[in-house]
């Protein structure tokens, strides 16, 4: 995504304050505790984190939000990844970050966790398909042609007590939107590049060498809508993995009501270890106020919240182990 532009006007942020109603409006969201035999996961796409010049107010703010979970994925993390050094020295020691390369828009995907309670395993990678399998990616009536991911999913298997989990993080496909023609052709290829995650979801549930027990797919998917009917939910269910309903019901995207991001799970394995829990947590809701003004300086708000923190919103499960 090209950077945001910065916000002209000044303001002052209020650390303390701002933390305070954070975890105010946690609590009003029912993210739990961490404990032990559950895992808090997470995915967050933070707005061209290192790209765009946060200060460290804002980094310690968005350091607050990723401490409440045991593990989160992150995306947008450009090339300069400065910034995600920032915010992981304020975590508490024990939190470990795993980043891929960077690829489409200089992005990398990353990983911030708890070493304390997540072992990183040998798998450590990117989901890739040789170009002689390309065709076999395809959706029913589509015409469009698989090429490979723009942003390659990166993939992390970890131990936790006695099970294991791989974890992918991905950030697909969006495209041009200035055309009619643009948006059907970026919507063929975003789906294109769901059912490969898909397919390779698939594959990997089905291997006898697979390493992991569970699989747990989230990111950024571009998704509009959470529901039978959206190309992009069809793609990625169409072959078994499922996304649960989540009890906030607050879409994800903080500027339309799209529920660009996901967490999946393939029943009978994984779904087994969801406990219920997940949300959406709507922290613009809480910070800011007084930049906000009851609504009064809402256009002023937004393009300070997109530029400093993000334009998404963090989505949140808890799985059992």
């Amino acid at each position: 995504m090209p950077t945001f532009p910065k916000p002209s006007f000044p303001y002052a942020v209020n650390v303390a304050r701002e933390v305070k109603a954070l975890r105010a409006h946690r609590t009003k969201r029912a993210i739990p505790a961490r404990e032990a035999g559950k895992l808090l996961v997470a995915t967050w796409n933070i707005a061209n984190l290192g790209a765009q010049k946060r200060e460290n107010e804002h980094l310690q703010l968005i350091a607050e939000m990723l401490g409440w979970f045991d593990l989160v994925a992150v995306q947008e993390c450009r090339e300069n990844f400065t910034d995600l050094a920032n915010i992981q020295s304020r975590l508490p020691k024990r939190y470990r970050v795993l980043c891929s390369d960077a690829s489409g828009n200089d992005e990398r995907m990353v990983f911030v966790y708890d070493g304390s309670k997540l072992s990183p395993l040998d798998e450590i990678g990117e989901i890739s398909f040789p170009p002689s399998q390309y065709a076999n990616i395809k959706l029913p009536g589509g015409t469009a042609q698989f090429q490979g991911f723009d942003r390659t999913p990166y993939l992390a298997g970890f131990a936790v007590g006695n099970t294991s989990f791989t974890f992918v993080n991905a950030h697909l496909y969006f495209g041009g939107q200035d055309t009619q023609a643009e948006r059907t052709a970026s919507v063929e290829r975003r789906a294109l590049e769901t059912f490969a995650v898909a397919k390779w979801a698939d594959r990997r549930s089905k291997s006898k060498y697979t390493q992991t027990r569970e699989l747990v797919v989230m990111g950024d998917l571009n998704m509009p809508k959470s529901a039978p009917g959206d190309p992009i939910f069809d793609a990625l269910t169409r072959l078994g993995l499922e996304v649960p309903d989540h009890s906030s019901q607050i879409a994800s995207a903080i500027a339309s009501d799209s529920n660009y991001d996901q967490v999946a799970f393939l029943p009978g394995t994984t779904k087994n270890c969801y406990t219920g829990k997940k949300g959406v947590f709507d922290y613009d809701s809480a910070i800011f106020a007084d930049l906000w003004n009851g609504g009064a300086n809402a256009t002023r708000f937004k393009a300070y919240l997109r530029y400093y923190i993000s334009d998404h919103r963090p989505m949140w499960v808890q799985l059992s182990y």
